[in-house]
């Protein structure tokens, strides 16, 4: 009784704190700017006035994404939480877009024809009972009967590697997954900054967790960043059970 009263008198509830996001050049509010609170898992956005919410302790650390701005950590102190209305301010940055090549697909209005002029990704997957999660298949899987054998009895030394030094960054995706905010913060993004700060884990680290699980190029590279996060969430669960076997 004495352990459970002691450990629960040392919990420390987060509080809310606010503050303004800025852009640094100008001073202009920045609206929809992402928000995730790295050691609490908890997202929220900007409003019109720049004006965020977020609950959090003294030395959590919040990440800000907006796009066109570089992403931004700042760690939250005691003098934030008694005075609060602290301003975050956001550098802008010069993007080069790079060109992109539109397919010319003649549509004649006629269904069975046209459905075979788009060109389709036909990746599908396969599971196993017992298993969290499956494999693409399809035209770009051939093997994938075999990857999910092989992948079985021979995890492996990457994910070893990776999922074996970082398993409290994973087990933070679990709460990813269960705020709805950050699933809706995640749903639109693309760049894989949120899970780069979160994970400590560069992007072509990402890229080749996904391979290793046997997700395909076609998923890796088009996946949002929902998506990519509920991939690797599955794939660590997949790996704790193959590890403790």
């Amino acid at each position: 009784m004495l352990i459970s009263i002691s450990s629960y008198a040392q919990e420390i509830i987060p509080e809310v704190i606010t503050g303004k996001v800025l852009n640094a050049a100008n001073d202009q509010k920045l609206q929809n700017v992402h928000i995730v609170n790295l050691s609490q898992v908890v997202g929220t956005i900007t409003g019109k006035d720049g004006n965020f919410e977020i609950r959090a302790n003294v030395s959590d650390t919040l990440y800000f994404t907006y796009i066109g701005y570089k992403p931004l950590k700042v760690r939250v102190t005691n003098d934030w939480k008694k005075f609060g209305d602290v301003k975050i301010k956001m550098t802008e940055l010069g993007i080069a877009l790079e060109e992109v090549v539109v397919a010319d697909v003649q549509l004649t209005g006629y269904l069975e024809i046209d459905a075979k002029r788009i060109p389709i990704y036909n990746n599908y997957r396969y599971s196993i009972s017992g298993l969290n999660s499956g494999y693409e298949g399809g035209s770009n899987q051939p093997g994938a009967v075999n990857k999910v054998l092989g992948a079985i009895f021979n995890p492996a030394d990457f994910l070893y590697n990776i999922f074996g030094k970082r398993s409290k960054e994973l087990r933070k995706l679990r709460k990813m997954k269960k705020d709805d905010e950050i699933r809706n913060l995640l749903e639109t993004k693309f760049d894989r900054a949120t899970l780069m700060a979160l994970l400590q884990v560069e992007r072509l680290d990402i890229d080749e967790i996904l391979r290793n699980c046997n997700y395909s190029s076609d998923f890796i590279k088009f996946a949002n960043d929902l998506q990519i996060m509920d991939a690797i969430s599955e794939c660590y669960e997949e790996y704790k059970v193959l590890d403790r076997k």
